[in-house]
């Protein structure tokens, strides 16, 4: 059985540009993820770039905390009840 990689493809979508600063460690890592994606799949390896934002949206998708809390996140807040205690 062979496993399978996390990112199985690279959507072609309109991006919204930021520029980012990464450890030269990080950039070798999405280099090999690419050649390993393109051995995979048969295509052409993504520009390490690409893979960026798939790798954080699988990231973000299946972080349970993050998934949680952001359900509560735009919310409107309640009041608070008000205090039984006297001034």
């Amino acid at each position: 059985m062979t496993a399978k990689l996390k990112l199985s493809s690279v959507p072609d979508d309109k991006p919204v540009k930021l520029t980012v600063e990464l450890p030269p460690d990080v950039h070798r890592d999405l280099l090999d993820y690419a050649a390993v994606m393109a051995r995979e799949t048969g295509h052409a390896a993504p520009e390490p770039a690409k893979l960026i934002a798939p790798m954080l949206q699988r990231f973000m998708a299946t972080d349970r905390v993050f998934t949680k809390a952001r359900k509560t996140l735009h919310q409107p807040s309640r009041p608070r009840a008000p205090s039984s205690e006297t001034a």
